[in-house]
């Protein structure tokens, strides 16, 4: 469940646009208090541990504090990944396959705790990292060991998002870029729904 949310975790931020901040540190805190919804595209690149294979995937992304939010994948890997704010469903349209878990259960002190609102001094340690690309970084210290992840880091340039990366503990990368990037747009409640097709192999994790 994890190495899956992680996937499109970097989507959390897409909506810090228009915000006075001193350093990345200062984004992050103003995103999470004040950034409720929004909507944007996003482009991620993951390359192996061995830093040869990379693949390059696109989708869209939205969310509504508390709790809910929603990860479309495109082809050719597509996949659908929905929170209700109280369970999350990962669902594979090609294998017609879909899992369900409870919120509590699946996020914990991961990354996409930042994006259910969570408490950033509670779960994570951050840190303001030197500017490097052009861009303004922040690292998010995950404080729980079992959190999966060996880095977690946000890059900012100016008022804007421009990167995150997050190294899991294979030490497979994930870069995420944003674009069409809507902070507090309207969403509708029905974007966090999901009902699964007929005929849809459904598995319940603990």
């Amino acid at each position: 469940m994890l190495r899956i949310l992680t996937r499109g975790i970097a989507a959390i931020a897409v909506c810090v646009t228009q915000l006075a901040h001193a350093d990345g540190v200062s984004a992050l805190q103003q995103f999470v208090t004040e950034v409720k919804s929004g909507r944007a595209a996003f482009t991620q690149t993951v390359t192996a541990p061995d830093g040869k294979r990379k693949k390059t995937t696109t989708g869209t992304f939205e969310f509504q504090r508390p709790n809910q939010f929603r990860f479309s994948y495109a082809k050719p890997a597509e996949q659908l990944i929905v929170a209700d704010g109280k369970e999350v469903w990962i669902y594979d349209p090609d294998l017609q396959q879909a899992s369900v878990r409870n919120m509590d259960q699946a996020l914990g002190a991961t990354p996409v705790s930042l994006l259910a609102g969570g408490d950033l001094s509670k779960d994570f340690t951050l840190k303001s990292l030197p500017a490097a690309n052009g861009l303004d970084w922040v690292q998010a210290t995950p404080k729980r060991n079992d959190s999966g992840l060996q880095s977690l880091k946000l890059g900012f340039k100016g008022r804007e998002l421009g990167a995150l990366e997050i190294v899991d503990g294979f030490g497979q990368q994930s870069v995420m870029q944003f674009s069409a990037i809507e902070p507090n747009a309207k969403v509708s409640a029905d974007r966090f729904r999901f009902n699964p097709p007929p005929g849809t192999d459904i598995a319940r994790q603990p």
